[in-house]
């Protein structure tokens, strides 16, 4: 049976662009299939106890510059540290690519667009030119998808993705769920290829 990766997270994320790519490598290596959820990041901190980043502790802030540059290096990503657009309003964006899902079309490379467009082109992924742009330049119909995005039916699935993502103990983006087990964050990639490669039950919150 092919393993699901339910793959939370929102394009307002550095982390999950980060980890965008090699968590595609890892799915084609292990024949796993990943389902794309984009959730409301804020509705999550909101539930979990997270905080948007100026409401952190300043000493929260400066440790995040470090772990950028290092992850940016470690994995080869190139990432803008300082986002001309951040913050940004990324429902637009994370419903486009829902309803992309939905129609059946692989999602990677357009989300992998709006994650460029926000942390490496300083462009704005809040906006909807922008992002018809993006879409048409895949060769993708972006007014369509605009359109789509827009539906009840969209915001249904955005909304039930982001309960599920709290239900599955998801406190921020990225996180990777593996039959029920989560993986928050990208720093976490390496552990849920080792779970894929050996088949292993999955951890549970109550090891008893």
């Amino acid at each position: 049976m092919v393993a699901k990766i339910d793959y939370h997270f929102s394009i307002i994320s550095g982390w999950a662009y980060l980890g965008h790519s090699m968590l595609r490598d890892i799915a084609e290596r292990q024949r796993a299939e990943i389902r794309y959820r984009p959730f409301k990041l804020l509705d999550v901190f909101a539930v979990t106890g997270g905080a948007p980043l100026p409401q952190r502790h300043p000493a929260r802030q400066t440790y995040r510059w470090y772990e950028l540059q290092r992850w940016r290096e470690k994995r080869g990503v190139p990432l803008t540290l300082r986002p001309a657009h951040i913050p940004l309003r990324p429902a637009l964006a994370d419903r486009m690519i829902i309803a992309l899902q939905e129609r059946g079309v692989d999602p990677f490379s357009f989300t992998l667009s709006c994650f460029q467009a926000v942390w490496l082109n300083d462009l704005d992924a809040g906006d909807e030119s922008t992002l018809k742009t993006l879409a048409s330049d895949l060769g993708l119909d972006g007014q369509a998808l605009i359109e789509a995005a827009g539906t009840p039916e969209i915001a249904d699935i955005y909304e039930r993705n982001t309960q599920d993502a709290i239900a599955h103990d998801c406190v921020g983006s990225p996180c990777y769920v593996l039959n029920g087990e989560p993986f928050w964050g990208q720093d976490r990639l390496e552990l849920l290829e080792d779970a894929l490669a050996s088949g292993r039950a999955p951890y549970r919150s109550d090891p008893s």
